[in-house]
C-alpha cells in the first residue's frame, strides 16, 4: 500500500457515517479529545478509564470539550442530547457493543499491547480495533490480537479538537476494507486522513521528532533561544507553530519516549539530546506540568 493524501473535503460527500457506538480505551488528554471527535459525528461513545477518580476526570475532559464546541455554535445537537450520549465507565465489558474502540493509553508497548487484548476480548467478531500510537508498530501490536486483520492505527494529533489531521496506518495484516473504512469514518470526523504504511514513526512523528531533535540540539548549543528558533520557523517556513512550543504541547516525556523508539529502530540520528532527558528528570514536561521550553504557568 503507497503513501496517499485523502482530502477530507473532497470525500465528504462519499464518506460513511462513523460507526453507531465507538469505545475509547484511557480518558487523558488525548482520548477525551478522541471521545468529542466522534460525539461531535453522531456517535454513541463509550469511554473506558482504570479508576473511579481518573473516570471522573474524563468525563470533565470531555464535557469541557463539548462546552466548548456549543459556545461557539459548531454544534447542533444539545448539551442533553451529547451528554445522554456519553458514558464513561471503569469496565471494559461496555466495549460489547461497539463497532469500533480506539485505544488511547500511553506509549508504552506492554501497556498497549495488554490494553488491545482486553479490549478485543469484549468485542464482536465483527467489530474493529484501533490504537491511537503515534510511533509504535501496528504491525508489531496486532501480533498479540486473535483478530490482527481488524486493527489499525488511527494516529490523532493533540489538540484533538482543532487538529485536523488524522494519520491511518496500515499493518501488515490489516484488512484492506478497514483501511479504507478508517479513512471515510476520518472525513466524517470533518478531518483530514493520510494513509500510511507501518514504519517507525510513521510520516508525522518521524519528521516532528527530527526537527524537534535538531532545535533542542540548537538550544543545547547555544545557537539561539528557545524563542528565536521558534520564529524562524514560524516567520521562515510558515509553520503555525514553532518546534519547541509544539514539544511542549505534545509534552516533552512523549518526544522522549519517541525519540528513543525511532533511535532504537532507525539510528543515532535521531538520539535523544542530554537536555531533552535532563527536563525531563526534573519534571520539565511542557504545558502539562507549566514549564518546559517555555512558562505556561498562566496558559
Amino acid at each position: 500500500m503507497t503513501l496517499s493524501t485523502v482530502s477530507a473535503k473532497a470525500q465528504a460527500a462519499q464518506s460513511v457515517p462513523v460507526p453507531h457506538q465507538v469505545g475509547v480505551l484511557g480518558g487523558g488528554r488525548m482520548g477525551a479529545g478522541i471521545a468529542h471527535a466522534f460525539l461531535m459525528a453522531g456517535a454513541r461513545v463509550t469511554v473506558v478509564e482504570q479508576g473511579d477518580d481518573a473516570a471522573a476526570a474524563a468525563r470533565d475532559r470531555v464535557l469541557t470539550a463539548i462546552d466548548k464546541s456549543l459556545s461557539r455554535g459548531s454544534v447542533t445537537a444539545s448539551r442533553a442530547e451529547l451528554d445522554d450520549r456519553l458514558t464513561v465507565t471503569t469496565d471494559a465489558a461496555a466495549f460489547a457493543g461497539s463497532g469500533l474502540v480506539v485505544e488511547a493509553v500511553p506509549e508504552i508497548v506492554a501497556l498497549k499491547t495488554q490494553a488491545l487484548r482486553l479490549v478485543e476480548a469484549h468485542l464482536a467478531p465483527t467489530a474493529w480495533l484501533a490504537s491511537n500510537t503515534s510511533s509504535l508498530s501496528i504491525t508489531d501490536l496486532a501480533e498479540t490480537l486473535d483478530r490482527p486483520d481488524r486493527f489499525i492505527g488511527l494516529h490523532f494529533f493533540n489538540p484533538v479538537p482543532v487538529s485536523t489531521l488524522i494519520e491511518v496506518v496500515t499493518g501488515e495484516r490489516t484488512d484492506p476494507e478497514l483501511a479504507r473504512l478508517a479513512q471515510d469514518w476520518v472525513s466524517s470526523l470533518g478531518k483530514t486522513p493520510i494513509l500510511v504504511r507501518d514504519s517507525p514513526g510513521f510520516a508525522s512523528s518521524r519528521l516532528g521528532v527530527a526537527i524537534a531533535l535538531e532545535a533542542i540540539r540548537m538550544v543545547e548549543e547555544g545557537v539561539a533561544s528557545p524563542e528565536a528558533i521558534d520564529t524562524a520557523m514560524v516567520l521562515g517556513y510558515k509553520h503555525p507553530v514553532g518546534p519547541l512550543r509544539t514539544t511542549d504541547i505534545v509534552g516533552l516525556d512523549v518526544r522522549l519516549g519517541i525519540a528513543e523508539h525511532l533511535h532504537e529502530t532507525l539510528g543515532d540520528r535521531f538520539a535523544p539530546p542530554q537536555l531533552l532527558r535532563d527536563l525531563v528528570a526534573r519534571g520539565d514536561l511542557g504545558r502539562k506540568s507549566g514549564r518546559g521550553f517555555f512558562d505556561w504557568k498562566d496558559a
